[in-house]
Parts: C-alpha cells; structure tokens; sequence
C-alpha cells in the first residue's frame, strides 16, 4: 500500500461550491457594475505604456485593434460564469490572448495588478454615484431656500420637548434644516475629494520598475491626482468609510425633520398642510387623510442610514491591506445606499415644495398655548426696570391664569397682568392695554428677535442669501469635478482613437 502524503492534491479549480458562492456572483457584479470602468481603464493604461515607450507603436495599435473588436463582439450583460476563468479581468486578458497570442496578447498588464485596477474602479463607480447624489441634494437646498424665502413671513408653533414652546417662522424652520444639510453635502463633498484621486501605477503594493506615469493615467481618467503612497492605494479604504460616514450622518440628520413632519401634520397639531397629491386614503375610514409619503422618507432614510451603516462596519477591524472585505460585493451592497438615497431627496425636494402651512391652526394653537409670554417677561426688563426673574414669575402668573380660562392672551391676558404686576411690584405698569396686545403677539414676538440667526426679517434675508452663496459654491465644486470627469473621457477617447490601429 502506497501512503498518501499531504501534497498530494488531484483537485481541480474551481471547486463547485466556491464557484457558486463566490466567484459566480463577483463575476456578475463585476460584469453589471464595472464593464464600462474595465474598458476605460484597459484604454488609459494602454495609452500611457504607449507613451512611456514601454510598448512600441505597432504593439499598442495590435492591443488596440484588440480591445475594439472585444468591445464590439461582447456585450458584457450577456455574460455568464463558467468558471473557466478566475474573474471578469482574466476573462478580457484571456480574450486579448486568443486574438493577439500569449506574448502581445499578455502585454496591456505591464506595470499593473488586479490590485490598482480594483480601487480605481470603485472609486470610478463612486465618483459617478457621489456626483449624483450631490446634484440631487443641491437641488433640494435650493427648493427648501425658494420655499423659506417664501415662507419667511408665514408663522409657525417651535416646539421643544413636543410642546409648545415660541412662535418663529417657517422659514426660519427651514433655514436651520438648509444650514445642516449644507453641512452634509459639504462632508460628501470632501468624501468626493478622497476618492477622486488615482489609485493606477500603484499596482500590487508598491509601483513598478517601468517607467510609468501615474499623473497621466490619472488625467485620463478624470481624477484630481495620483493619491500619493501606493500601499495607501491599495489599503486604505478611508475613500469608502467617507462616503458611507458622509451618507450616514445626511440621512440620520433628515430623519429628524422628517419625524417632525409627521408629528406636524397630525389632526391635533395640524399645523403642517400636505396636498392631495401627497396624502393616500383609508380603505375602510373614509375620514382619513393619510401623508404616507412622509413615512416613506422615513423609512427609505433610515435603510439608507441602515445601509451606510453596515458599509463601515463592514470595513471595522479589517487588516491594513488589499482584502475582499472591501472589494466587490461590498461595493455593491453599498450602491443599493445610493439607491434608495436618490428616493429620499427626490421625495423630500417635490413634498418640501408642495406642503403648505395652516396658518388658522397655527393661529389657534399659539392661542392656546401662550407662547408669546416670553416677549412680555422681556419687555417688562427692557421696560419696567424689573429683574428677569420677577418679571418671569409675572408673566408666568398670566399664562396659567390664560390657558386655565382658554383665552385668548392678546384680548384676556390684560387684566390679570395688571393685577399681576401691581401685586408684585407695589405699584402700576406703564403698560397699556393696546400695548401689551402688541408686546404678546405672535408677529412683534418674531419681529424683535431679528438678532443674527433670529427669525426677524433682517437676519432671516441675510442668512438667506448666504445659503444661497454657499449652495453656489457647492455647485461650482461639483461643476468642476463633472466637467473634470467628461472633459477625461474625451481625452482619452481622442488619445486611444490616435493609437495606430484603432480606427482600423
């Protein structure tokens, strides 16, 4: 009997199981995702080992005539994995060999890993994905700057801790949710930086002995630059970590306002009105108009969060290195982030442009609630020489005394202020009937808090235009970045088609 020793190994690749589990569907996402990316990474490279003289005229022309005919005969989405290959990459490589032979055929790879090629075309797909989801966040800031502008006179109930707090306006509103996505575009725009630089030339690990020239293939492909160190091109994923923590922390930040939509919107508060085209009805009760569509922003923000989030700690605790932990299918797993992103914003821009506010509720509720009594503890300071405290504990007094009758401060609240403050003080306020109707109303209330940040007309007009200014800024950014992006395609469309052969 013949022993066995451990390096005995008849098996063949791929194993079955492997091939269905793992390389099957990596083959498929790379064929749906990054087909397009191969090619336009396949040209750049071949143009650039051109140049350096690394592959003579003749040879780039034969590639050339190559990857066209390739381009032409395989349409990629009618693809399916045999296994006869390893990935999409070897694939192509393999078609290059059938038609040029192993030597020329081998040659387009010079200079070059799997490893390089994968982070660019990542950062490829996210580039397009980033550009687009900003071009869509824009365009909801500047639907929720008309509306404020709009919507600056018109008066809300703020509320804080789900009651009643102070009068301010809708815009005013509206302006604090801008500034926060400001922010957050900012933060996607900075992401959007990261993974606009090159990762080519820096192949497996650590560049190449060939005289290559990374800031071109970096022109060629629409990038800002090279990112400098190579192992970093390879390793580090913070390009993908800052996307997603970008994402994240947008969709976590309009779930609030989302929440308050809802909460606006109910039958007791009222105060936020949806439009037919936004409201669904009850199959049984025919009383009910239901605004779903805000519990579907809520709900696609929050898989979005969901998703973002599970992008990061896909990438916690993984070595510093290239690994599949951050390569394939999880570039996919985050597109479907992307994915229901755009939805959000899309629904967000049409339902933040449509609603209305129901200014008799409003009215009704500042009514109830006396939340104008703030201004009249103010006043009696400015006014009446009184501590803050005293005059707190005034119009304290009053409120109780109003909301416990259901009056109507503006009309009701005279009296018992005055006994009030007679009472407190030891002597008569200089204030007036007529003039304390003024001081508790709701528009004097906005009116004199036209401090910087305030709801006054002053502030609220300023702060309007400098949101205005900042979106322009934005948009300029990534203006650039697009125009960067397209003006690279034709480059390297104009620079292949030069290549001896490949306009044969």
């Amino acid at each position: 009997m013949v022993a066995k020793t451990p390096y005995t190994d008849h098996s063949t690749f791929p194993d079955p199981v492997y091939k269905d589990t793992v390389l099957g569907p990596l083959f498929d996402g790379a064929r749906d995702h990054f087909a397009h990316d191969f090619q336009r990474i396949d040209r750049a490279h071949l143009v650039m080992l051109r140049e350096q003289k690394i592959l003579s005229d003749d040879q780039a022309g034969k590639i050339a005539k190559a990857l066209l005919a390739i381009e032409q005969e395989i349409d990629p989405a009618t693809l399916v994995y045999t296994g006869e290959v390893e990935d999409f990459f070897f694939l192509i490589e393999k078609e290059l060999k059938a038609r040029l032979g192993a030597d020329l055929g081998g040659r387009l790879h010079t200079a070059r890993s799997r490893n390089d090629i994968d982070h660019t075309l990542f950062k490829l797909q996210l580039r397009a994905k980033i550009t687009g989801l900003l071009g869509k966040i824009l365009t909801l800031l500047e639907t929720a700057i008309n509306k404020a502008e709009a919507e600056k006179d018109t008066l809300i109930v703020a509320y804080t801790h789900g009651q009643p707090a102070q009068p301010t306006s809708f815009g005013h509103y509206l302006g604090a949710l801008i500034e926060v996505l400001l922010r957050d575009a900012k933060r996607l725009l900075d992401a959007l930086a990261t993974v606009n630089l090159s990762p080519m030339g820096a192949a497996a690990i650590t560049t190449s002995g060939f005289n290559i020239d990374r800031h071109r293939m970096a022109e060629l492909l629409g990038f800002n630059a090279p990112l400098r160190n190579s192992y970093s091109c390879i390793a580090a994923i913070d390009y993908v970590s800052g996307t997603y923590g970008a994402m994240e922390l947008l969709f976590l930040h309009l779930g609030r306002p989302i929440q308050d939509f809802q909460f606006w919107s109910s039958f007791e508060v009222g105060q936020l009105y949806v439009p037919n085209a936004l409201v669904q009805i009850s199959s049984i009760m025919p009383q009910k108009r239901n605004p779903v569509p805000i519990e579907h922003m809520r709900l696609l923000a929050s898989q979005t969060f969901a998703r973002a989030r599970g992008m990061i700690e896909i990438m916690h605790n993984t070595p510093f290195t290239d690994m599949n932990d951050s390569e394939g299918e999880t570039q996919a797993f985050g597109y479907q982030a992307f994915a229901t992103a755009g939805r959000v914003i899309d629904l967000m821009t049409s339902f933040v442009s449509a609603i209305t506010i129901n200014d008799d509720k409003v009215s009704e509720n500042i009514r109830k609630s006396c939340i104008t009594i703030t201004e009249l503890a103010d006043d009696l300071v400015r006014n009446e020489e009184l501590s803050f405290r005293e005059a707190h504990e005034i119009a304290a007094h009053v409120a109780k005394t109003i909301v416990a009758m259901n009056g109507d401060l503006t009309i009701d609240g005279y009296a018992p202020f005055k006994q009030a403050f007679a009472q407190s003080t030891g002597r008569e306020t200089k204030m007036d009937a007529e003039r304390f109707a003024i001081v508790v109303s709701a528009r004097h209330f906005v009116a004199v808090r036209d401090r910087f940040g305030g709801p006054g007309d002053t502030a609220i007009t300023g702060a309007l235009a400098c949101y205005r200014d900042d979106v322009s800024s934005l948009r300029a950014g990534l203006s650039a970045c697009s125009e960067r992006a397209a003006s690279a395609d034709n480059l390297l469309q104009s620079e292949f088609n030069a290549l001896p052969g490949a306009s044969a």
